[in-house]
């Protein structure tokens, strides 16, 4: 090629990015407001759970590869899930299970929970955003009296607001009963005293140049002071919902699903929920070795929870309203390794989407005999982000600006289009 070929074609690539960035493209649109996310970290096995295929043995020597559980029918003709999720192959009508989620990324945590979460790799110039900051900087609360965007895990860069700024960070929460730590004011600090902080503070805080890190910290700071007070901190009171309903929802992970639900209420846009908090079975989701001998105790308290959590938005009439995603970093191989545990598999998985006013079918994509290989529908990790974006209305293909530069919601996923009426 020569030079001047070289350069026109350089030239009308660059011209036409902003174009297959743009949102332009048309897309199926949902009527989702919010979003609970639940975080099942250390990589689920799809295997053992809503993907279930031939019984397998862990203990047989030699061992034989397959699910570690009997399959029981759901609500939906033709679907199944493991023995040990009842509750939530009742309510299968109201949500997907997406069997041939994927990506190509060594199988390793730290890299695949940063994936899912941010929808792209990690980059050596650009720190991507989660995909609870961008919901809550592109939607912002549904009540702004409470913040957009509150996480019930692990702080960390995964989570964090990426190139969009302190404002698009979350609020984090330690502990189910107090709330979230420094949003009460002591008890000797009264509203007019805290004002009176304020304003000795305003003529430091004004000479801070817009724009800058400390500009960012600034906006934190103001919004953490708007929300202090009993008016916020009054969500928290898990005491206020019935004995019967808080004993229903279960333990510890239970109970932050339930604050989860008030939180919805409150008009939070999107809360994250981790479900590795006590390690029950010895290693949370990470199942190797004898974590996959007590695997079904975890299985346990998700199916409670989760169902739970589906019956009680649906009995408020706010199923409709609220999309329940189910992330997890990569899934598992049937075959089991030399102590009974599985190892790690980022080529076929599953991710749940429930309520959220999706025309669900329980299940969608096909696996091989194994759930190893993908035979049908394949879902890439952007193509999950697409759909939740899309679920709230929002196009997949919308710019945002780290600086000057655009970057997509997404890199070009695409919402799967049979969860769309």
């Amino acid at each position: 090629m020569n030079r001047r070929n070289f350069l026109q074609t350089s030239l009308a690539m660059t011209s036409a990015a902003p174009l297959l960035a743009a949102p332009n493209t048309p897309m199926p649109k949902g009527k989702a407001e919010q979003v609970i996310f639940i975080w099942l970290g250390g990589g689920m096995a799809q295997i053992d759970t809503f993907d279930p295929k031939r019984r397998g043995n862990s203990k047989a020597s030699p061992k034989v590869a397959g699910s570690e559980y009997a399959t029981i029918d759901t609500a939906v003709p033709g679907v199944q899930f493991c023995e040990h999720l009842p509750q939530t192959a009742k309510l299968a009508e109201r949500l997907t299970v997406m069997r041939t989620v994927n990506h190509k990324l060594t199988d390793e945590h730290a890299f695949a929970t940063n994936f899912v979460h941010t929808g792209r790799p990690i980059s050596g110039s650009i720190t991507y955003p989660s995909i609870g900051s961008i919901v809550s900087h592109v939607l912002g609360a549904v009540d702004p009296k409470v913040p957009p965007y509150i996480l019930m895990g692990y702080p960390n860069v995964s989570r964090g607001s990426g190139y969009l700024g302190a404002k698009a960070g979350y609020v984090y929460l330690v502990d189910t009963e107090s709330g979230p730590a420094g949003f009460s004011r002591p008890t000797d600090v009264s509203p007019a005293r805290s004002a009176r902080r304020q304003q000795l503070l305003e003529p430091l805080t004004d000479r801070i140049p817009s724009g800058s890190v400390l500009a960012q910290y600034r906006a934190a700071q103001n919004e953490a002071l708007r929300l202090a007070g009993p008016g916020f901190m009054r969500h928290f009171q898990l005491k206020e919902e019935s004995a019967e309903l808080r004993n229903r929802y279960g333990g510890e992970f239970g109970q932050r699903c339930l604050l989860a639900r008030r939180l919805v209420q409150a008009g939070v846009r999107f809360i994250e929920v981790s479900h590795n908090l006590n390690f029950i079975n010895g290693t949370g989701w990470d199942t190797h070795n004898e974590g996959q001998q007590n695997q079904h105790l975890l299985i346990k308290e998700l199916d409670l929870a989760l169902s739970t959590l589906i019956s009680d938005l649906e009995d408020k009439r706010m199923l409709d309203k609220t999309l329940i995603a189910v992330g997890t970093e990569f899934g598992r191989p049937a075959a089991y390794d030399g102590r009974g545990g599985r190892g790690h598999q980022g080529t076929c998985f599953s991710l749940l989407l429930a309520g959220g006013g999706l025309k669900h079918h329980g299940a969608y994509g096909v696996t091989d005999e194994l759930s190893k290989k993908i035979i049908e529908n394949p879902v890439s990790i952007p193509d999950f982000h697409a759909t939740v974006h899309a679920a709230l209305g929002v196009h997949p293909h919308k710019e945002l600006f780290d600086g000057s530069r655009p970057v997509p919601i997404t890199d070009f996923g695409k919402p799967v289009a049979a969860l769309f009426g």
